[in-house]
This record gives C-alpha cells, sequence and structure tokens, in this order.
C-alpha cells in the first residue's frame, strides 16, 4: 500500500469513490460517518484527474462529516454526496449535496432540520437517476448521545438527486420515531431494496418494486441484524443474489433469505470486531473486502479463510509514553486495539516489524505508563478506568482499578488520567471524580481530594444514553478527571484537569485544592482539559490544553501559567488550524515548544508567541499526544489514524530556539553520541523486504547523525566539489570516511554508519570522480572528528563512538582487534596497487606493439620472445590475484582477492576479539601477498629490464613498465 492523501488539509475519510470508465477520477469525501465518541473530523470533499497524484479542493468544509458520493456512471461531471454533518451540534451544513460541474459548486438538494443529515445514499445500478437516502436524526454531547427523531426519515429521489421525496409509513416502512438507516440495493435485481432501520423495533425492511413498498422481514428481537445502529447500520447484498444480505456490525451476519433469518458470517474470533466498510468484487461473490476497528481483511472464498493485512500502519493511538531502556521502548493504547509496547529501533536487519511489538492488555487502549524504576513493569488503562499493572516478559497482569472504601461509585472515564510523582517515582495518581494515589504499585489506594469536578447531575445520564437503541459501554461517562500532572520541580504540586472544565492544583499534595479554570479568559467555561502539562523549569507554571470539538467548537486552546494559575496567556489561535490535543514542552530548551493538532504538528522557536506547522516528512494527521525523549532527545508522536512518528534528535531545533538561526553560511550542530552496535539477522523471515505484504517500520539511521545548517544551498549541483562533503577522522588525524551531500538549503542532516571509506579490491578499478566513496569496515570504538565543507566554509565538531553495551569486551581487545583491521588494510592496499600496475603494465604492452608494429621490427626479433614471456607472466601473476575471466560463476579460492575477502570476512567486526584462527587466516594471507610481489619485483626486474634495452638497440624510445 502507498498513501496518496498525505498532504490534503485533513486525514479522515468518509468515503471514495472512482469513476470506472476513467479510474483516474477519484473523489474523495473526507470526516468519518461513523459518530463514535473518538470520530475525526474532515475538510469537504477533494477531487483527482490522475490517479491521486494529485488533489483538488473542492469545498464543503464545514460540513465535517460527508458520508456518502455517488458519481453518475456516464458524467464524472455529475456528483451527488451525502453529508452527515457536525456530530457535536447544530448546523445547516448537513444533508443532499449535487454538483454538475465535477465539484466546482454545490447545490444543497435535500435538508430536513439542523440535527439531521445523511447516514446512507445508494443508487440504483440500473438507473443513475434512481436514488433513496437515509436521513438521520442524532446528536452527540460529552455526556450523552441520541439517536432519532422526527427529522429521521427514508426519501426517493428519481431525478439525480435534484429533488426528493419522503417515503412515508403507509409504503410499509415504521412509524414514529426513527433512528440510524441503512439501505442496499440488490445489484443483480436492483428493484430489490433493503434497509435497516432504528426505530422502536430495529428490523429489516425489504422492497421488491424499486421502493414503493416494503415489507419487515426480520424477527423481533434478532440482533443478528445489529446490535449498535449508531456506530453501524450498513447492509449490502450480495453482487449475484437478491435474497443474500450482508450485515456489517459488531460482527458480520448474513442473511440467505431477504433477511428473515440470520447467521454468522465472519465472528469475532475469527477476524476483527466492529466493522464499517465493504467491498464486494462486481462479478464474484466470493471476493469481499472488509474495514473494521482492527483494519482490513480480505476473502476470496466468501469468509472460509481471511487475509489480514498487515502492512497499513493506521493505528489510532490515545496516548503515548517511553521508557529509559536502551533502546527504548514506546507504548501507547489503541482504539479497540488494546495497550502495545514496542522498540523505538531495533539491532535487527529488516526495520522495525509488528512481530516486535507487544500486546500488554486488551479492550480499547489508553495510556500505558512505564514503571520509572523498572523497564520490565508498568501501568495499561482499559475504558472506564479499568487499570491493570503488567510484566513485559512474563505477560503476568494485575487488576488494580480502585476502589472507594465506602463502595460509593466511582466515575471514571472513557479515556482517565494517570500520572506517575516525578518526585516519588513509586508513586501513581489515577483520576475518577477524585484523585487516588498508590505508593505500592496499585495494590492499595487512597483518595487526596474532594470531588473535584462539577458533580453536575444532568451530566451523569450515562445509563440512558444511545437514544431508540442503548449504548452503554462507559463512552459517555463525564464529570471525570482525564488529565493529571505532578510537578516536577516542586513536591506537592499537582494539576488535574477534568472533562467538564475543572482545573484543579494543590500545592500541599491534595490537602487543599484550588479550582482556577475561572481565570481563564478566552475559553468557553466546562470545556475538556485534555492536558496539563507542569513545567521541568518553573513550579508555578504549566500548559494546559482545551479541547471543545466535543460541543461542536473547532478553536484550538493552549494556556500558559507561571503563578500557579492566578493568570493565564493563551498561545495558540487562528496560527494553528484543528483542535489541540496535545502539548510538549522541550525538557532542556524552554523556547521550543510543540503542540498536536486534529490535522498536524505545530512548533515554535519562542516560548509560543509563533507557530509553524511542521510538514517536513510527516502527513497530515491528528496528533493525540507528544513525547520528547530525555536521554536520546527524540520527539515521539502520536497519532490518531496513522501510528506512531519519531523526530530522531531534535537538538538541532533545540539550537536554534535558543540562539535563532545561525549568521554563518554553514553551521553543524553538536551530534548525539553514536553506538557501534551488532546488527543481527531478522527475526521470522530473512533479512530485506518479503514482498510487499510485510510491513518494515523504518530504524532510526544506524550509525552517527550528523546535523548542519547552510543559509544558502544549491540544489542542481552534480559533482563531488559542488557539494558539501563530511569528512570523519580519528584522534590520530587520520581521514577514515569522506560522505557528500547535496547543498540544501536550511537543516541538513546525513548519516553516517560507523565506517571507514571502502578499501578499494584488487579486482575492481579506480573509482570514479562523480561517486562517492562506498561504505568499508566499521571503525572501532573512540572519538572523532567531524568536518563539514562547504565551498570555502568549514566547521568541526567532535563524536564519541560507544561500543555495543550488550557486549562483554575490554579495551586490550578493541585495540588489538583495531591494530589487526589496519594491517589487513595494508595488505588489501598492497594487493590492489599491484593490481593497478598490472593494467597499466598490459596497456603498455598493447602500446608497445603498435610501436613495433608501426617501425617494421621483424616478427622473428628477440624483443617479441621477451614481450611474450613478459605478458605470459604478467597474466599468471594477474589470474593469481583476482583469477581467471571466465562465463559463469567460477569461485577462486586460492586467488588473492579471494584469501583478501575471506579474511576480511573472518576479521569481521571490531567488536569481535581475535581469535588464533582469525590470526592463523591473517598470516596465510600475508604470506600469499608475499610471495605475489616477490613474483612482481622478478618480473620488474628480468623481463623489463631485457625488453628496454632491446629497444634501446632498435633505436626506439624507451618505454616506461613497471
Amino acid at each position: 500500500f502507498t498513501p496518496i492523501f498525505d498532504n490534503e488539509m485533513a486525514a479522515s475519510i468518509g468515503d471514495i469513490k472512482i469513476y470506472q470508465k476513467n479510474p483516474d477520477i477519484i473523489y474523495v469525501a473526507t470526516g468519518e460517518g461513523n459518530p463514535r465518541n473518538s470520530q475525526n473530523s474532515g475538510y469537504g470533499m477533494f477531487k483527482s484527474m490522475d490517479g491521486g497524484r494529485s488533489w483538488s479542493h473542492l469545498g464543503l468544509e464545514n460540513t465535517r462529516q460527508i458520508h456518502r458520493i455517488i458519481i453518475h456512471p456516464d458524467d464524472p461531471e455529475r456528483v451527488v454526496v451525502g453529508v452527515s454533518g457536525p456530530t457535536w451540534g447544530d448546523s445547516d451544513e448537513r444533508g443532499v449535496y449535487t454538483s454538475s460541474d465535477g465539484g466546482e459548486t454545490w447545490n444543497k438538494t435535500l435538508f430536513v432540520n439542523n440535527r439531521t443529515g445523511v447516514s446512507d445514499l445508494v443508487v440504483d445500478p440500473s438507473n443513475p437517476n434512481h436514488m433513496i437516502v437515509g436521513m438521520w436524526e442524532h446528536r452527540r454531547w460529552p455526556w450523552f448521545f441520541k439517536s432519532g427523531g422526527e427529522g429521521s426519515g427514508v426519501y426517493r429521489s428519481t431525478d439525480g438527486g435534484e429533488s426528493w421525496n419522503r417515503i412515508n409509513g403507509d409504503s410499509g416502512l415504521p412509524t414514529g420515531e426513527i433512528g440510524r438507516i441503512g439501505l442496499s440495493f440488490a445489484p443483480s435485481k436492483p428493484d430489490y431494496i433493503y434497509a435497516y432501520i432504528e426505530s422502536k423495533e430495529n428490523a429489516i425492511y425489504q422492497s421488491v418494486d424499486g421502493g414503493y413498498s416494503w415489507s419487515k422481514r426480520s424477527k423481533p428481537g434478532d440482533e443478528l441484524i445489529g446490535n449498535r445502529p449508531f456506530y453501524y447500520a450498513d447492509i449490502y447484498v450480495d453482487v449475484v443474489n437478491e435474497n443474500r444480505i450482508y450485515s456489517i456490525a459488531t460482527i458480520v451476519t448474513v442473511s440467505d433469505d431477504g433477511g428473515k433469518t440470520w447467521s454468522t458470517f465472519a465472528p469475532g474470533n475469527k477476524i476483527h470486531t466492529d466493522h464499517h466498510a465493504w467491498w464486494a468484487h462486481p462479478s464474484d461473490p466470493e471476493f469481499l473486502i472488509i474495514g473494521h476497528d482492527g483494519g482490513l481483511n480480505i476473502t476470496q472464498d466468501r469468509g472460509k479463510n481471511w487475509w489480514f493485512a498487515d502492512n497499513l500502519p493506521l493505528a489510532q493511538f490515545y496516548h503515548i509514553r517511553v521508557d529509559n531502556a536502551f533502546p527504548y521502548n514506546v507504548m501507547g493504547g489503541l482504539q479497540d486495539n488494546g495497550s502495545w509496547r514496542g522498540p523505538s529501533q531495533t539491532w535487527f536487519k529488516g526495520g522495525i516489524r509488528n512481530m516486535y511489538w507487544q500486546r500488554l492488555s486488551v479492550g480499547d487502549g489508553f495510556d500505558v505508563v512505564p514503571d520509572p524504576l523498572d523497564n520490565d513493569y508498568g501501568y495499561a488503562m482499559g475504558q472506564a478506568g479499568n487499570l491493570i499493572r503488567w510484566h513485559a516478559p512474563s505477560g503476568y497482569l494485575k487488576k488494580i482499578k480502585p476502589v472507594h472504601p465506602d463502595g460509593d461509585f466511582l466515575r471514571f472515564n472513557w479515556n482517565a488520567g494517570i500520572a506517575i510523582d516525578p518526585n516519588d517515582k513509586k508513586t501513581i495518581y489515577y483520576g475518577s471524580q477524585y484523585l487516588h494515589k498508590s505508593s505500592d504499585n496499585g495494590d492499595s489506594w487512597e483518595i487526596i481530594s474532594p470531588d473535584l469536578t462539577t458533580d453536575d447531575p444532568k451530566k451523569q445520564e450515562w445509563l440512558e444514553t444511545g437514544g431508540l437503541t442503548y449504548d452503554v459501554t462507559g463512552a459517555e461517562n463525564h464529570t471525570t478527571i482525564i488529565s493529571i500532572d505532578p510537578s516536577p520541580v516542586e513536591e506537592n504540586v499537582i494539576w488535574v484537569g477534568t472533562d467538564d472544565g475543572n482545573l484543579q492544583v494543590t500545592r500541599d499534595g491534595g490537602a487543599n485544592w484550588s479550582n482556577v479554570a475561572s481565570n481563564i479568559d478566552g475559553v468557553p467555561p466546562h470545556t475538556w482539559v485534555t492536558q496539563v502539562n507542569a513545567s521541568k523549569f518553573s513550579a508555578g507554571t504549566a500548559v494546559v490544553v482545551f479541547d471543545d470539538h466535543r460541543r461542536n467548537n473547532w478553536e484550538p486552546y493552549v494556556f500558559r501559567t507561571e503563578d500557579y494559575g492566578k493568570s493565564w496567556k493563551r498561545l495558540v489561535d487562528d496560527d494553528v488550524r484543528g483542535y489541540t490535543y496535545c502539548f510538549v514542552e522541550d525538557p532542556v530548551e524552554p523556547n521550543l515548544m510543540f503542540v498536536g493538532t486534529e490535522f498536524g504538528l505545530y512548533v515554535s522557536f519562542d516560548r509560543g508567541d509563533n507557530w509553524n506547522e511542521w510538514e517536513i516528512g510527516l502527513p497530515t494527521m491528528p496528533v493525540s499526544d507528544l513525547v520528547i525523549h530525555p536521554r536520546e532527545h527524540d520527539l515521539v508522536i502520536g497519532t490518531f489514524g496513522r501510528s506512531i512518528w519519531i523526530m530522531d534528535d531534535i537538538r538541532p531545533l533545540r539550537a536554534i530556539a535558543a540562539e535563532g538561526l545561525p549568521d554563518d553560511q554553514l553551521a553543524v550542530f553538536t551530534p548525539p553520541d553514536a553506538h557501534l552496535m551488532i546488527i543481527g539477522e531478522s527475526i521470522g523471515y530473512r533479512d530485506g523486504k518479503i514482498g510487499d505484504a510485510l510491513y518494515n517500520g523504518a530504524n532510526r539511521p544506524y550509525g552517527a547523525l550528523i546535523s548542519y545548517f547552510l543559509k544558502q544551498g544549491d540544489e542542481t549541483a552534480e559533482e563531488l566539489n559542488d557539494l558539501v562533503k563530511i569528512e570523519i577522522s580519528d584522534i590520530r588525524g587520520k581521514l577514515l570516511r569522506t560522505l557528500y551531500q547535496k547543498p540544501v538549503k536550511g537543516i541538513n542532516r546525513i548519516n553516517w554508519k560507523l565506517t571507514r571509506d571502502a578499501m578499494r579490491g584488487p579486482n575492481q578499478p579506480r573509482p570514479n570522480k562523480k561517486l562517492q566513496p562506498r561504505d568499508g569496515s566499521y571503525v572501532s570504538p573512540g572519538k572523532y572528528t567531524i568536518k563539514v565543507t562547504y565551498k570555502d566554509n568549514s566547521h568541526n565538531q567532535q563524536i564519541m563512538v560507544h561500543k555495543d553495551p550488550r557486549l562483554e569486551i575490554n579495551d586490550s581487545d578493541l585495540a588489538e582487534k583495531a591494530v589487526v583491521l589496519e594491517e589487513l588494510e595494508t595488505i588489501m592496499k598492497q594487493a590492489t596497487e599491484t593490481m593497478d600496475e598490472i593494467r597499466e603494465n598490459e596497456k603498455s604492452i598493447t602500446f608497445i606493439k603498435s610501436i613495433l608494429k608501426q617501425n617494421k621490427i621483424n616478427e622473428n626479433d628477440a624483443i617479441y620472445a621477451s614481450i611474450n614471456e613478459f605478458e605470459g607472466k604478467i597474466k599468471s601473476l594477474k589470474e593469481d590475484i583476482i583469477g581467471k575471466k571466465v562465463q559463469g560463476i567460477y569461485r577462486q579460492p586460492d586467488v588473492l582477492s579471494s584469501q583478501l575477502f575471506g579474511t576480511s570476512y573472518l576479521l569481521d567486526h571490531p567488536l569481535v576479539p581475535m581469535t588464533s584462527n582469525q590470526r592463523n587466516q591473517l598470516n596465510q594471507l600475508k604470506k600469499t601477498m608475499d610471495e605475489i610481489s616477490q613474483r612482481y619485483n622478478e618480473i620488474k626486474t628480468d623481463n623489463v629490464k631485457s625488453i628496454q634495452e632491446r629497444f634501446k638497440e632498435l633505436n626506439l624510445d624507451v618505454i616506461k613498465l613497471d
């Protein structure tokens, strides 16, 4: 899979339609149409005319959620879209819209009321003017959801969506209040239409006359038709059998009798549950693709066997944390996919593969917190307060959700707040309506606060949530604590944020609390306090992230206090796009800050006064959480839909935030220490990509990261002399490695793989001046100098290369191995120089023969015998160095080049100590090289001299032969 929509205005996709007569024409609707409490928003309609290589925006950006697209089969300019509209508030931007000019302009042709949008929109496959739409009145609040209302109903159009008529109850459809509606035409017999209708009694309805009359087909109370219509009410008719219907809901079910009876088609123990997308091959009913909360499954035998697409990095992370292991682990909780932990990089070939990730707990995953005292342990939270302590090596889990000592009900958010005390790392905090504290890994808890929420009973009716169909899962739990952050600077200072807008702070460990929310001007009361970030520099300073999109307010809110909440400064406004999820302050440079929004990542270099969208290397995506690793200086980016990204070593940004952009033409930033690691063979699969279905996450570039700044560049440069040159030398000043990079204006990065320039072997020609030297053998641990040069500007930095901490090797062994590798380098150089001379001699022999011929020297002259003898000896020597040139594979282990390769292979790595076997191999190589050198010297002494003397006798110019 290749992403083709990375740089547009939104990431959440509502629908995709491809014009079948020209598949280069693609329409994309943004904003998902299934209104979960974690639903992401869109930015209208988009269109591509070149198969997704480029896109144009078609407006409708205020619709937020567009659920369906229909393209006229004979005219790609005629488009109909079904707009769900904002889930969280009233809006006139809902209903059915049509365009006759390819999306340049839009007409709203069906609008019911400001709470009613499209739940489904289908077209008759035999008549593109005949359409049916399900209109759905629904509304979500942070604390409640209601599906159903007088606006819901089924409508028909017979003129391609330009006008609509409601299909009334006397047609056989249910009367009274209606909720969500799913619709499907039978492709093989379009007069057959099916509807899933949420009402007082959820049911499947069938029409056999094109939608004019309907009959209820399903049995009362049959939940196999679909049990959560707000989340999924989609049905699909088999492509060849008009009586076979699929319902994609928690599980996929099927009816083979027109909806009367239902059975399980894809059970939850076979593929992931909670299905939202369906595709069927237009002529092969066995070939089906299903999209769900867990990803994508494909079957080509109608569900007997399923293939899971585990090469789609689309994880939805609520939170991100890191530990201090080496390499460090990244962990977080996923929407409906549990809690996970995996390495930030691996020291195996093949990249970061899925198999390196460990699932820590099940259910909906939220925050995952490592134990700072032991990287093998940590805490993971599930929905509605479920909390466990995990032990990664064994998989052991201990359930530690707090219980009120008096048995009172504890209100936990779907995504509750949790934190480790940075001043007492044995202590954890957890939030219900109270702040809970444990100093024994969750075995016991004490409540250290009063109810810190508004405790508004009107926002505690989650047992009634759902509307026509109850959906009481804990997702609407409200008046709860959702963010906690103890100060790392001042003990006993703890900040707490709630989902109903309270912002509480204590300075005495919980004995007394102050609600400082009312001190903040510019944020609406009762706004969701998504994050509180206590400063690492000042005890009274904190930055708070508010998110009010759950009340249809799409503004970004980030505020800072420097006096424990008495006064506040707003840090973001219209300089960032999308409501805000998260914030992180650099732990070293207070001017450097990052903010994550619904649409991307923003960075400030001046403590929040100005913000810039970070576009380099990152797609448009909801950035749900951010953390900076304290040792590696990496920015770890958690996203809700594009998994995890790591920006390696942000210290160049830190330097710019501290000092501004350099004034000089060239500046080199301090590089991080590097580690000379043994890179093992890949686990589970061979090295390299085994086709495209195996996902390989990019590792941190191996070796040393070298970052530099160019005030001006020249991206057209090609010659090595016109490029940026990076030279690495050892402490003696010996040049070991030379790298080149195109001169690009701004911050640049290149990685030195901790290798020398490759030693050119005797069977390799002289290097091309336009080609960079290849990677050779690894350097030894130690200190090195990096010199970066561009034109007349140079700048040096020092870098330390450490040995692999997993290995036990002493300094004397390292020193011995370094000497041996230099011996090997000397032999390689000697062999290569000898072979270079032989090649020159071959050219000279050809030239000598041409001179003899030009001067008409008799072929019986003695010089020809001398030349032939010389040529034969040179050929024999050459074959002993690099082997015979033949067609096919012809391994020659006795020749010098093979011995050189074999010795290099055996000596291997500078971190592998010398053995007697390796020493024996090196001695044999030396012996062979000495023999080659002796033979070559004899040839030069004897044969070359006789040729030169005969040349003089013939009164010809003497030709130099070396």
